[in-house]
């Protein structure tokens, strides 16, 4: 770390926040004074975003949302649909793909299809009109990751803020990870810090609190992981029953994962006395045919009594469509399903029930 180019990297990359910062600043301004349009619809519309670069848990808590709302309005998700292989607007449907409509979109499909509606569309725009024309008793629109999709107003604006990385300790693109400047957080009406520690402290309330800096229009918010179960991602090809409290060290766990920010899943893990191999790829990876090959040949040559695959819901997803998963890994496969868990902060704000009355019944 104390190379040359480690003491030099920052003198290059700071100008370049600097550059990156301002052509982001000069398109919120012309945003904020009209210059460019921005449009209001009938039907509430409820954006959850960020302006971290990936793994602030913004599809757990679009799926949060959609299932804790659905009995009482009639709900749509849309999506832009990252990484598919079509253009367009489409419908989630039983016949859906990752490479058809995204892996995010159709892990929500998969959770709550029977109860809403889940779209991707490109634009965002044209996708609530098509989703208005086909269905015109939606009474609620979630837009997954549309913070920074300024042509569209929505109702109520959702930032997310990881605890592990907060916004107001990070930089600019490419010095940091922002994708806009911390400031901007303003334009949020609700902000919610995801990924906590249990037992989060009433001081580390406080300083989050104070250090964000929100203005008394918004409300602030605490929110945590619950794991459940192993499932299996093949239930078709007789997987083994496996209770993850009963592996003891010597047992093997391999964990697959495509997410941006795997910390949080690993640590998990490791908590527990079997012995964890981590297999990590950039996220929205598409598991190519020597991948998994690769994979198979590392679980194969791993020691263990007994030996299982663990994957995140959002690689499970991508995995089972993936028609070159090596068949004798299907029995011994699993993902670990997350929820997520509103944890009461200071000043007893309901999550739920402010989100409910800022949109309003309709």
């Amino acid at each position: 770390m104390n190379s040359p180019l480690h003491k030099i990297l920052p003198y290059v990359l700071r100008p370049l926040s600097w550059i990156y910062g301002g052509v982001t600043d000069v398109r919120n301004w012309l945003f904020d004074h009209k210059v460019f349009p921005t449009e209001e619809f009938d039907v509430p519309v409820v954006s959850i975003g960020n302006i971290t670069v990936g793994g602030t848990g913004k599809t757990p808590h679009v799926e949060y949302v959609a299932g804790m709302l659905s009995s009482t309005f009639n709900i749509a998700v849309l999506s832009r649909g990252y990484k598919r292989k079509t253009r367009g607007f489409i419908l989630a449907n039983s016949n859906s793909t990752p490479d058809s409509i995204g892996d995010e979109p159709l892990q929500i499909y998969l959770k709550h299809g029977s109860r809403i509606k889940v779209a991707v569309c490109e634009s965002r725009r044209r996708g609530i009109k098509e989703l208005m024309r086909q269905f015109p008793e939606t009474q609620l629109i979630l837009l997954d990751d549309a913070f920074q999709h300024r042509y569209v107003k929505p109702k109520v604006n959702i930032l997310l803020m990881d605890y592990n990385r907060p916004i107001y300790d990070d930089s600019l693109l490419p010095m940091g990870r922002l994708r806009e400047s911390a400031h901007q957080r303003n334009r949020a009406d609700m902000v919610v810090v995801t990924k906590c520690p249990s037992g989060l402290s009433p001081l580390s309330y406080r300083l989050i609190s104070k250090k964000l800096e929100l203005m008394p229009y918004q409300k602030l918010y605490f929110s945590n992981y619950k794991y459940g179960e192993l499932t299996p991602v093949f239930p078709d090809d007789r997987p083994y029953h496996v209770d993850l409290g009963a592996l003891t060290a010597r047992d093997t766990v391999m964990l697959v994962t495509g997410i941006a920010n795997p910390r949080g899943f690993v640590r998990y893990f490791k908590s527990y006395p079997f012995k964890v191999v981590v297999c990590h790829y950039p996220d929205h990876h598409d598991y190519s045919r020597a991948d998994l090959e690769q994979l198979k040949d590392k679980f194969l040559g791993l020691r263990g009594e007994r030996k299982i695959i663990i994957t995140t819901e959002k690689d499970a997803v991508r995995l089972a469509y993936n028609p070159y998963f090596p068949p004798v890994l299907k029995q011994t496969t699993y993902y670990m399903p997350i929820s997520v868990r509103l944890i009461p902060g200071l000043d007893g704000n309901d999550f739920i029930g402010d989100l409910v009355d800022a949109v309003g019944k309709s």
